[in-house]
């Protein structure tokens, strides 16, 4: 029996998390015959200024994307010389929004992401009461292990649980608390808590 291929899309950014969990991706999900497919969305230019300076500024920004996106190919052949690679270089918003839809036209069996504290996860999930619907596939969002990658354990049913990556499944996404200001001092205090002490006079 014909195993089918999957279609595996992991998140390109310069970011050192994101080549982490593609590179943990490629030993612990990969298997022969899959598609691999390197996404890069880099953020839509704002409209300002002439029509030539801003495809200027777009040529330059999928340059840069797609230059970034051979570096991640890279990786991928000199790991697994045989995996099938297409890149994927697009504009789009920061919310995660464009991810989501190419994720679901790509048809991804799975999602890997390196999870960071820009990470456009948390912003779905700040935008989203239930983000889980977005995608059609299991999402892998991998933190940065603090001992190197080749001493990591491989993945397996019985031992996912022990990995210090953390594997989040999208439905269960927490977003960050964000600490109130630091207020320097009390504007207006409570009049009640004010202890007023009279000075005695002095003799003279």
């Amino acid at each position: 029996m014909e195993i089918e291929a999957r279609k595996i899309v992991i998140i390109v950014e310069d970011v050192d998390v994101a080549r982490t969990a593609m590179l943990w991706a490629l030993h612990n999900v990969l298997r022969y015959g899959d598609l691999v497919t390197l996404l890069h969305v880099f953020p839509a230019i704002k409209t300002t200024g002439s029509k030539s300076r801003n495809r200027k500024k777009l040529r330059l920004l999928r340059l840069n994307g797609f230059q970034l996106a051979l570096s991640f190919k890279d990786i991928c052949v000199h790991s697994f010389p045989n995996t099938k690679i297409e890149i994927v270089v697009t504009e789009g918003d920061e919310d995660g929004g464009r991810i989501t839809d190419l994720v679901r036209q790509i048809g991804a069996s799975t999602l890997v992401v390196g999870l960071h504290d820009q990470s456009f996860l948390y912003r779905l999930a700040m935008g989203n009461k239930n983000i889980a619907n977005n995608f059609n596939c299991k999402v892998l969002a991998i933190k940065q292990p603090n001992t190197p990658l080749t001493s990591r354990p491989t993945l397996s049913d019985s031992s996912s649980t022990s990995l210090d990556f953390s594997q989040i499944d999208i439905s269960t996404l927490s977003i960050p608390e964000v600490p109130p200001p630091k207020i320097p001092y009390q504007v207006c205090p409570d009049p009640s808590a004010i202890i007023w002490r009279s000075r005695r006079r002095r003799k003279h």
